[in-house]
């Protein structure tokens, strides 16, 4: 292949794909941020009541599965639909790039996804259509999720690493700008005209993202060698089997973070709808406009963390990866306890104070860029290369065990007082952290760590 830094043009040194590529993923997690703000309030507040779910397509055999445990709530009905679908929407990508390996090529897998993500959106428009719509965006993200981040390594020639890793955080920029953007535009249209016109919105701004993605076609490179046609890799060494079980290990201990770090998306929507006094000097602000402070803190507390840790590495008192990720799964507990705190203080009329709320999200937010980017980091470094891709991919089967999990926890919310709760969901976050810093010198010995010098980024 062609240098490929030079196909299509350039733009500010970087491919001109890459924009094209950074924008379409911007549209996408846009919508797909815009409908989740939405979607556990319109399940609680319009959708599960009689006068609709008697219009949803197969949603009595869906709650009658659920109910093999016995009747549960509408709330709780609400938060099981959440967490599979949010957890699914984790799990499909190892399907989309199996099918983009194995027969269609990144590029036509893309397509697929955005159509069936355009399709899913509209879908959602109309009550009937509803489980059919979670459906098709949850394969349609299978297809895109994966393979869109795919495409953005293959613009790059392999010794351009430095422009490479600063093209991935300008895509992943792209990221956080549509995951900030989509709750803010949704809840607002959805607040003025209606549920339907906010899952509307998303549609459009999807099927803005495959236009765009088409656009960009000729600045993409090939899709490459099909799989029959790769070299196959040697075995594992005991020594890479070793370090792929540790990874394993680790990964499997992030689910608690996973569990109760979600839970905002879900229930804790629903608990500032019901509880927190939202009224502004401009009127009530839209409940799921909290989920663009979650998002909105992660891109805040990037830059100074980063220097935070560099500061600590000249120190020689830089974290190791894996205290990060403990630390992570232990600010998410503590931001937990505010929200149980929130319900404890509440006024005589049952209102909680708006600041609750926002600290407890700032705080999710915080906590994001300690644990998982951290992971994701630790992986790359760590696991073997026969099996690097594998274990990426792997680190997402987390977030579906610990997104479906959410959603049975969280089906337990109106059985118990908020306070209780939230106490809970710490709970769950506090335990994963305990487990992480007591396993953390056995899981840095295992992967060959050496916690005085681990990721300071100066090797």
């Amino acid at each position: 292949m062609t240098d490929t830094v030079e196909q299509g043009g350039r733009l500010a040194g970087h491919p001109k794909g890459l924009a094209y590529l950074a924008v379409t993923e911007l549209a996408e997690r846009f919508s797909y941020y815009g409908m989740t703000a939405l979607l556990a309030l319109y399940l609680v507040k319009q959708l599960l009541l009689p006068d609709h779910a008697s219009q949803v397509l197969g949603l009595a055999q869906l709650r009658a599965l659920f109910e093999l445990r016995g009747p549960i709530s509408n709330q709780a009905f609400a938060s099981l639909i959440f967490g599979w679908y949010s957890g699914l929407v984790y799990f499909t990508p190892i399907l989309g790039g199996l099918l983009a390996d194995r027969w269609l090529g990144p590029r036509r897998t893309v397509i697929l996804g955005a159509l069936l993500m355009s399709g899913g959106h509209i879908a959602m428009s109309f009550d009937p259509s509803f489980l059919a719509a979670l459906v098709m965006l949850i394969l349609g993200s299978g297809c895109l999720k994966g393979n869109i981040a795919a495409q953005v390594g293959t613009l790059y020639p392999p010794a351009a690493e430095s422009l490479r890793a600063r093209g991935f955080t300008l895509y992943a920029t792209g990221i956080n700008i549509g995951a900030v953007l989509g709750p803010l535009a949704t809840g607002s249209v959805a607040a003025l005209y209606g549920w339907h016109a906010g899952f509307a919105l998303a549609a459009t701004v999807i099927l803005a993202a495959f236009c765009i993605y088409l656009a960009g076609q000729r600045h993409f490179p090939g899709d490459g060698p099909k799989r029959a046609n790769r070299v196959a890799l040697p075995p594992l060494t005991a020594e890479e089997r070793r370090r792929t079980w540790a990874l394993i290990g680790l990964i499997a201990l992030t689910i608690p973070a996973n569990i109760a770090y979600p839970m905002i998306w879900n229930i804790g929507i629903v608990w500032i709808d019901q509880h927190v006094d939202l009224l502004s000097p401009f009127g009530a602000v839209p409940a799921s406009w909290f989920n663009s402070v979650e998002s909105f803190s992660s891109i805040a507390i990037a830059a100074p963390l980063v220097a935070l840790w560099a500061w600590q590495a000249r120190r020689g008192r830089e974290p190791g990866n894996i205290v990060k990720i403990g630390i992570g799964s232990a600010i998410i507990g503590a931001a937990a306890l505010l929200f149980a705190l929130g319900g404890v203080t509440a006024g005589a009329d049952g209102q909680v104070s708006v600041l609750w709320a926002l600290l407890g999200f700032v705080g999710m937010g915080v906590a994001f860029m300690w644990f998982w980017p951290i992971l994701l980091a630790l992986i790359s470094q760590a696991a073997p290369a026969k099996v690097n891709a594998t274990l990426m991919g792997g680190a997402y089967l987390s977030l579906f065990a610990g997104s479906t999990l959410m959603g049975w926890v969280g089906s337990f919310y109106d059985r118990m007082s908020n306070a209780a709760f939230w106490t809970l969901d710490a709970a769950i976050a506090f335990a994963g952290a305990l487990l992480i810093f007591a396993l953390r010198k056995p899981l840095q010995r295992l992967l060959d760590l050496v916690p005085a010098r681990d990721f300071r980024g100066d090797r």
